[in-house]
């Protein structure tokens, strides 16, 4: 038997009809009903431009917006927004930025910012006759997008590279366009989507000739982009002598941290199960600044894990090395970010981010971000060979659980002064607020 009910013209209804509809499957609808009213902006203006940015709109869903400061990357010093619900991320940011900022912070090594679609057909006559069309066919294909690609091309984009493929090894009679991308300050997305579309309309009619469905020999299969922008990359990374690194060793040596700090990305670099969750801490700053500054954290986070798995091994983002005696890391993302357009141009946070930021270029949004995802990736990596993931993580998610269990403010304060120092946990911290440890 299905359980629950299909609501027919759900889009059709008003947004407090369907906010009482939606309220109803809530244990108490009347409070659910005014709870989620109670997240939506009031102001009228603000109100209808957060209510339109997405679809079957019934509430609000707020997200901290906090800052790692002190982010140096190139020698500008960048104080980042990132949205982010785990306060021990933007901690963990900002703590592992403040220590390489005073150790020439973080440098680009390698930028590009090349972005890829393609055209996928089926090809049914003579290889040989499609080829032998190739060369008139291509500047067609250049020609025919001239309008649509007019602005771009006056701030310094536009298409770059369009070649032919064959897929025919994968799927029989399959061809593609290869279409490469420059969107300057622009993710691009709609941009690319509507030159692809537009060479899928003169490819057809140029190879078809007006023939019929039935026996055209050019059949179009789809225009899109793609998310793995494996040349739409940046290479950050962070150096110092080894003897700098003394203050964080908890303990050791610097020369044993440093050590223990290799074999740490090593295992990552050849052991799946640490890779994944190597990565996820990566993209725990990644995210947050994507978020933060309007940009596509789905697309970045699709393209991270395809390039971690380029070799046919799912590998770590960043790498360590021991070089003399200085110790480097770096990370290698993918990353296709905009600085105009989309959400930017809408979401009144995005845009005070990119104006927190300085109003960066998209280059430089992109090692802002890639340089958050490492110090994310550091001070995860430092604690985990020190003093254990959990104390940190643990001590800072303490508000969260004196919020989920209601304690005075005079219980908080006695609950922190007691777990200085001790190990968190949820049952821990309401034992000792019911009085069953002390």
């Amino acid at each position: 038997m299905m359980k629950g009910q299909v609501y027919k013209g759900f889009s059709k209804l008003t947004e407090s009809e369907k906010r009482k509809l939606v309220a109803n499957l809530c244990d108490e609808p009347d409070s659910a009903e005014l709870e989620m009213a109670a997240f939506i902006v009031k102001d009228s203006a603000r109100r209808e431009l957060f209510m339109d940015l997405s679809e079957n709109t019934v509430s609000a869903y707020h997200l901290p917006f906090g800052i790692a400061p002190n982010v140096v990357v190139n020698g500008n010093v960048y104080h980042v927004p990132m949205v982010i619900e785990e306060s021990s991320v933007v901690a963990a940011a900002a703590s592992s930025a403040r220590f390489w900022a005073e150790r020439g912070g973080f440098n680009v090594k390698e930028i590009s910012t090349t972005k890829l679609g393609h055209v996928y057909f089926q090809w049914f006559a003579d290889p040989e006759s499609l080829y032998s069309q190739w060369p008139e066919l291509k500047k067609k294909l250049i020609s025919g997008t001239r309008l649509v690609t007019a602005s771009m091309v006056q701030r310094g984009g536009g298409i770059t590279s369009l070649g032919l493929t064959d897929d025919r090894d994968s799927i029989d009679n399959l061809y593609r366009l290869v279409v490469e991308f420059d969107t300057v300050n622009s993710m691009g997305a709609n941009f690319i989507n509507t030159c692809l579309e537009e060479l899928a309309q003169i490819l057809d009619s140029g190879l078809n000739k007006g023939k019929t469905t039935d026996d055209a020999e050019c059949r179009i299969v789809m225009s899109i982009l793609s998310n793995y922008v494996e040349n739409c990359t940046i290479t950050v990374e962070v150096r110092c002598p080894v003897k700098n690194l003394a203050g964080i060793t908890g303990g050791l040596t610097p020369q044993a941290f440093a050590e223990k700090m290799l074999l740490a990305y090593q295992i990552a670099r050849t052991n799946i199960y640490r890779a994944v969750t190597h990565n996820k801490g990566i993209m725990n700053g990644v995210d947050s600044v994507l978020i933060a500054t309007g940009n596509d954290f789905r697309a970045a986070e699709a393209a991270a894990h395809a390039y971690a798995a380029r070799d046919g091994q799912y590998r770590s983002l960043s790498s360590c090395v021991l070089e003399g005696n200085s110790i480097a890391v770096s990370l290698t993302i993918p990353l296709a970010v905009g600085t105009i357009g989309g959400i930017t141009n809408l979401h009144p946070m995005a845009k005070k981010s990119l104006e927190i930021l300085g109003h960066p270029s998209s280059a430089e949004l992109m090692g802002i971000i890639a340089s958050v995802g490492l110090a994310s990736n550091f001070s995860a990596v430092q604690n985990l060979i020190t003093t254990g993931i959990q104390k940190g993580h643990m001590q800072l998610h303490l508000t969260n659980i004196f919020n989920a269990l209601g304690a005075t403010p005079k219980q908080r304060q006695e609950a922190m002064s007691f777990f200085q120092g001790k190990k968190v946990s949820f049952a821990a911290v309401k034992n000792f607020l019911d009085g069953t440890i002390s």
